[in-house]
């Protein structure tokens, strides 16, 4: 087997735990959605429990039902003129203050 550099390692191993944590995740989602699975499967085949631990990562949606838990602030075009002008004369103000 090839040796390959610590660096490509190192990433190789932070790939796969984000790899991982997404498969939770997945998991979680899914058995949020569709309760019944959490009993549709023998425990020792699968170690769910271990997946679905409580804090082990947090469940991300990608549906559109969901509301967003940030909204980018849109600014009026007045709005983006009046901070240009705020800025231009704090940073004209800036300039001359130098010594």
């Amino acid at each position: 087997m090839p040796k390959h550099p610590s660096h490509l390692v190192e990433l190789a191993k932070r790939g796969a735990a984000l790899r991982l944590q997404e498969l939770a995740n997945e998991a979680r989602w899914l058995v949020e959605i569709f309760p019944h699975l959490r009993d549709s499967f023998d425990t020792d085949e699968l170690p769910i429990p271990f997946i679905l631990a409580k804090g082990s990562g947090r469940l991300k949606r990608t549906s559109a039902s969901t509301s967003p838990k940030y909204r980018p602030y849109r600014m009026s075009a007045a709005a983006r003129k009046a901070v240009s002008a705020r800025m231009k004369k704090y940073w004209a103000s800036r300039r001359n203050a130098k010594p």
